[in-house]
C-alpha cells in the first residue's frame, strides 16, 4: 500500500495555519481568565481553504492567516516532509510562552473544517486534564516501525495524526521546540517521537484524542461517522465511540469523503431549511446592460452518433443571454451530423454571435484535443467562463447559462439524468478504482428529494469553468488514459480545485445515445421507438402531434367522419416527411403487383405500390409505435376491448397514377386499421385518393 495514502495529511504540501483568538471559560482561572487561539499558516487561497474559513466564520471563530503568498519548503508531501510548518510554528509560540492563560490549538486547512465555536473547543480539552492533545488515527506513519511502541488502547486509536492538536501555551511551545528539525523532515515523526518517549510524554501530560472527541480523522474510518439532522439542525456523530467531534479532517485519500460532509456541514444543509449555504457568495446579473455581461466561450461537443443534434443546437440557440457576448466552438466528429450542423449554421446564426469556429471530421482533432482548445481559445479571447455542452445533452431551462454564473462556484453543472433514470452527469463518490461508486446520498440527490449545491468528485456532459481556473488548465483533458472527462476531473482533483452539481433548478435532461447507428437517412425517426432504449420526451416532441393528448381527454369528442372510422391527430409533418423520405430513399417500391416475393406465398390479392416497415428496418419500431400510442386510442372508443397491438404486415404505401391508378374495393383481414396520410391534403386532391367504401359520410 502506497504509504503518502496512509499518512495523517495534517501534513499537506500546502500547509495552512491560522490564528484563532476568543474569550472562554475555566473553572480553575476564571471565566474570563482563559483564552484559546488556534495557530495556523495558509501560503495559497486554495478552494479548500476557502471552506476551512467560511467554517471559522460559520462557527464565530476569528482567523488570522499567517505566511499567505511565502514559498513552500516542507517537499511535495508525497513523501515524508513538512517540517516546514513546524519551524513556522516555533515562530508564533515563541511569542506566546508566557502566557499561562492561553491554549493554541492547530489544524490544517486545506482538508479540515471546523464545527463547533470556541468554548466547545475548550469544554472538550479540559475534560481531558492534559496538557496537549493530539488527535488520533488508525495508521502508523511515516515509521510504520514504530506502532509496538505506542502505549496500548483498548477501545480506540492508537497512532498519533498531527492534523490537529490543542495544548497550553507553554507546553505547546515546548513540544514544538523540543528539537531542531529540518524544513523538509516529516512533522508527523517529530511529533510521534516526542509522544513515544515516556518521560516526555508523562512530564509533559500528552494524550492522544483516541475517540475522536475533538479531531475527527477520516482516513480509514468513513464508516465510524454520519451526519445526523434534526428540524434546522446538522452535526456529526461517530457511531464507534457515541461521540460528536469538533473538527473534521479528511487527512489522507478521505478527502473526497470530507467534500461529502462538506456538502451539509457546517449549517450548510438541513431538512427544514434546505440548502442554507446556496445564497452565499452568488453574483447578480439583473443591472448589467447586455454589453457588460460576462463573456463566454461555448463549447459544443458532438463525439459519437447522438438522436436529435438539429434539436439541440436550436436549444442552444434559444438560451436566455446575449449572444454577441458568447463564442462558439463546435467540435463534431460524425460525418453523418456534418450536414445537421451546416443546415443550422446560416449567415443569420453567424450574425448573432461575435464568432463561430467549426472543427468537422476532415479536420482530423480528437476529443481531448478539441477540449484542451476550447480552454486556450477561451484564454485568448479573454472570456470569462468555458461553457461546455456535449450534444447529448437537452436543456430545456432557457435560463441555465445565467443560473450556473450566478451561482458563482469554480466549476459548476447543472444536475441532469436520462429519462426515467438514474443515470446522471455527476457522481456522489469514487471507488478504489477512480471509479462510479453511490454516495450516501445519491438517489435523493438525483431524485431530488435534496436540492442544493453538492461538491462531487465527478462530472460531465455540461459545466461552466470560471477564467481563474481555466488560468491553472494545462492539458487537462488528455492525453491520457483516461477519457477526456474523466481525464478533467482527476486533474482537478489533483489540484485541489472543487467541482459542483446543482439541483436547485429543472435544466433538461440527458439522452440516450447507447446503440444509436447512422444507417438511415433520419435516424430520430426510427430509433428512439425501440423499447429497450427510449428517449421518448425528445421523439414526442419530435414526431407526436401536439395535440395528441387529447385524444384521451374523454371531455373533447373525436371527429367521426362517417361511422365506425374516426379521425384524430397523431404525427407532427416532421414524422410524415421523414418517413416518405427514408422510403423514397430506399425506392425499392413494388410496383403494384400481384406477384410478391416478400410474401410467404408470393402473390397479394389486392396488391399497393408499397415498401413494407421490415425492408427499412422499422418493424419492431412501428410495432412498438401501435402500442404506445394507437392502443390508448383504441381503449377510449372501443372499452373492453383490449389490443396487443399486433400486425402482421406494416407498409407506407404510395398512390401514383403514373404507376398505380386504380385500387378495387376489399376488405381489410384485421381488427381495425390504422391509416395515416403522410401527404398535405392539397397533395392528396392532385394525385387522387382512397376512401371507405359502403360508408355514408356524416
Amino acid at each position: 500500500m502506497n504509504r503518502g495514502i496512509l499518512r495523517c495529511v495534517g501534513c499537506t504540501l500546502l500547509a495552512v495555519l491560522a490564528v484563532l483568538l476568543t474569550d472562554v471559560c475555566s473553572a480553575e482561572q476564571g471565566l474570563d481568565e482563559l483564552k484559546l487561539l488556534a495557530i495556523t499558516v495558509a501560503t495559497d487561497e486554495t478552494d479548500g481553504y476557502k471552506r476551512f474559513m467560511r467554517s471559522a466564520k460559520v462557527n464565530n471563530i476569528d482567523v488570522k492567516v499567517l505566511g499567505m503568498g511565502e514559498e513552500w519548503r516542507g517537499g511535495d508531501m508525497r513523501n515524508p516532509g513538512g517540517g516546514h510548518k513546524i519551524n513556522i510554528l516555533k515562530k508564533e509560540t515563541e511569542l506566546h510562552r508566557n502566557e499561562s492563560n492561553l491554549v493554541l490549538m492547530f489544524v490544517d486547512s486545506y482538508d479540515l473544517i471546523l464545527l463547533a465555536d470556541p468554548q466547545e473547543f475548550l469544554k472538550k480539552f479540559l475534560e481531558f486534564n492534559a496538557n496537549m492533545v493530539f488527535s488520533a488515527e488508525g495508521f502508523c506513519w511515516p515509521d510504520r516501525g514504530l506502532k509496538d511502541q505506542y502505549p496500548e488502547v483498548s477501545h480506540g486509536k492508537k497512532y498519533l495524526c498531527s492534523g490537529g492538536f490543542i495544548g497550553y501555551a507553554l507546553t505547546f511551545h515546548q513540544v514544538v521546540a523540543d528539537h531542531a528539525i529540518e524544513d523538509v523532515e516529516d512533522d508527523q515523526l517529530y511529533y510521534t517521537k516526542i509522544f513515544l518517549d515516556k518521560q516526555k510524554r508523562d512530564k509533559l501530560k500528552l494524550k492522544l484524542d483516541n475517540k475522536a472527541e475533538i479531531f475527527m480523522n477520516l482516513n480509514g474510518a468513513q464508516d465510524e461517522v454520519e451526519i445526523k439532522f434534526s428540524g434546522d439542525k446538522a452535526w456529526l456523530v461517530n457511531k464507534e465511540y457515541n461521540t460528536q467531534p469538533l473538527v473534521a479532517h479528511g487527512n489522507g485519500p478521505s478527502k473526497l469523503f470530507l467534500n461529502y460532509l462538506d456538502n451539509y456541514l457546517p449549517d450548510k444543509w438541513n431538512f427544514k431549511d434546505g440548502c442554507t449555504a446556496c445564497s452565499e457568495d452568488t453574483l447578480s446579473l439583473e443591472n448589467l446592460k447586455k454589453e457588460e455581461y460576462p463573456k463566454i466561450l461555448m463549447g459544443l461537443f458532438i463525439e459519437k452518433p447522438t438522436p436529435f443534434i438539429p434539436e439541440f443546437l436550436t436549444r442552444m440557440m434559444q438560451l436566455d443571454y446575449p449572444k454577441k457576448r458568447i463564442d462558439i466552438l463546435v467540435h463534431n466528429t460524425i460525418p453523418y451530423h456534418k450536414p445537421q450542423i451546416g443546415d443550422w449554421l446560416t449567415d443569420e446564426i453567424k450574425d448573432q454571435f461575435n464568432s463561430v469556429t467549426v472543427l468537422q471530421p476532415e479536420d482530423n482533432v480528437n476529443e481531448y484535443q478539441a477540449r484542451n482548445h476550447a480552454v486556450e481559445m477561451c484564454k485568448e479571447k479573454s472570456c470569462d467562463y468555458l461553457f461546455s455542452v456535449d450534444g447529448s445533452v437537452v436543456l430545456t431551462n432557457k435560463d441555465t447559462l445565467k443560473i450556473l454564473i450566478k451561482q458563482n462556484r469554480p466549476v459548476l453543472t447543472p444536475v441532469i439524468s436520462k429519462h426515467g433514470k438514474l443515470w446522471s452527469n455527476f457522481w456522489g463518490a469514487l471507488g478504489d478504482d477512480g471509479y462510479y461508486l453511490r454516495s450516501r446520498d445519491y438517489l435523493a440527490i438525483v431524485q431530488k428529494q435534496r436540492k442544493g449545491v453538492w461538491n462531487s468528485p465527478f462530472i460531465t456532459n455540461i459545466y461552466l469553468i470560471q477564467k481563474e481556473v481555466l488560468k491553472q488548465m494545462q492539458g487537462s483533458f488528455g492525453p491520457s488514459t483516461l477519457d477526456p472527462d474523466m481525464a478533467m476531473c482527476k486533474y482537478f482533483r489533483d489540484h485541489g480545485i472543487f467541482m459542483y452539481a446543482t439541483n436547485l433548478h429543472e435544466f433538461g435532461r440527458l439522452l440516450e445515445t447507447e446503440n444509436y447507428n447512422t444507417n438511415h437517412l433520419h435516424n430520430d425517426c426510427g430509433r428512439s421507438l425501440i423499447t429497450e432504449c427510449p428517449s421518448s420526451n425528445d421523439w414526442d416532441e419530435k414526431y407526436i402531434h401536439e395535440n395528441y393528448s387529447q385524444n384521451m381527454n374523454l371531455s373533447i369528442p373525436l371527429a367521426e367522419p362517417c361511422p365506425d372510422v374516426y379521425w384524430f391527430p397523431i404525427v407532427t409533418d416532421t414524422f410524415a416527411m421523414h418517413l416518405v423520405e427514408e422510403m423514397e430513399n430506399l425506392g425499392d417500391w413494388s410496383g403494384g403487383r400481384h406477384e410478391d416475393k416478400r410474401l410467404s406465398g408470393g402473390y397479394e390479392n389486392v396488391p399497393t405500390d408499397d415498401i413494407h416497415m421490415n425492408q427499412v428496418g422499422y418493424e419492431r419500431h412501428w410495432l412498438h409505435f401501435l402500442k404506445e400510442y394507437i392502443v390508448p386510442v383504441n381503449t377510449r372508443l372501443y372499452p373492453g376491448y383490449h389490443s396487443e397491438a399486433r400486425s402482421i404486415m406494416n407498409f407506407v404505401v404510395k398512390y401514383d397514377p403514373n404507376r398505380q391508378y386504380y385500387l378495387r374495393p376489399h376488405h381489410d383481414s384485421s381488427t381495425y386499421t390504422i391509416n395515416i396520410a403522410l401527404t398535405d391534403q392539397a397533395s392528396i386532391m392532385e394525385a387522387g385518393a382512397a376512401g371507405f367504401c359502403g360508408i355514408t359520410a356524416k
